[in-house]
């Protein structure tokens, strides 16, 4: 907003975002619109105008605007999404933090006691597709009470992925997971929540059946305690318009 505001706009800047995430949440695309007027007699900025400009002024910034795109008065970034995708990293083999590799430090998480079963975490996601009562998947907050714990899983994946360079240390047994989740929108902390009830399957502290029976007991407080997966590992990966 600070940036758009630099191009000395006539009226103040108002930026909409897509996708609210908590602290420590990562962002590998996320989208928002604003509405920006130029003084009379200016012509109006071109795309790739806008995305040099605005880059120009994050520069110190850790973020950077990929494109630009000329939208319809009707658009909103929030409520125009169709779709927003999520990506969790799962770090496997470590039997202490100290052995996660620096460079992927906060952009994963090791869960403790090294590997995990994934056979039974695949079985597990899949009592997660679909629309659900979704209430003790999420984490209550100001916005509880005005929001329908209803919500429509299209996509929950775990698959094999790879670390920043991590084909260098391979012979240390290290393995990458991410678990991928697709909805139109989600509840507060609804995909941690998600990740640490799937992870702890992966333990052997639930069943893939405890999944369907936490879904169906629609409260917050019987989510066990301390299994939200920490924000490091959670990256929005996407948002389809």
């Amino acid at each position: 907003q600070k940036a758009a505001q630099n191009l000395k706009p006539v009226v103040p800047i108002k930026f909409h975002i897509s996708s609210r995430t908590d602290t420590g949440v990562h962002a590998l695309c996320n989208a928002a619109h604003l509405d920006i007027q130029r003084a009379p007699g200016k012509p109006a900025f071109s795309e790739k105008q806008l995305v040099r400009s605005l880059n120009y002024h994050l520069k110190p910034e850790p973020i950077r605007i990929l494109n630009a795109y000329r939208v319809t008065n009707s658009f909103h970034a929030r409520f125009s999404a169709l779709s927003r995708t999520y990506i969790y990293r799962l770090l496997m083999g470590c039997a202490h933090y100290s052995e996660i590799p620096v460079f992927e430090k906060d952009l994963c998480w090791a869960p403790a006691g090294g590997h995990l079963n994934v056979p039974a975490m695949q079985d597990a996601a899949q009592f997660l597709l679909g629309t659900h009562d979704f209430s003790t998947f999420r984490s209550l907050n100001s916005e509880t009470p005005f929001q329908s714990p209803i919500r429509t899983i299209f996509q929950a994946d775990i698959r094999p992925s790879s670390g920043f360079l991590s084909h260098h240390y391979e012979h240390r047994g290290l393995e990458f997971w991410e678990l991928k989740f697709r909805s139109r929108s989600f509840l507060y902390r609804q995909v941690r929540r998600m990740v640490g009830a799937l992870v702890a399957v992966g333990q052997g502290r639930l069943t893939p059946r405890h999944i369907k029976e936490l879904l169906e007991i629609k409260d917050a407080r019987a989510f066990p305690p301390n299994a939200m997966a920490p924000a490091s590992g959670l990256f929005l990966k996407s948002v389809e318009y």
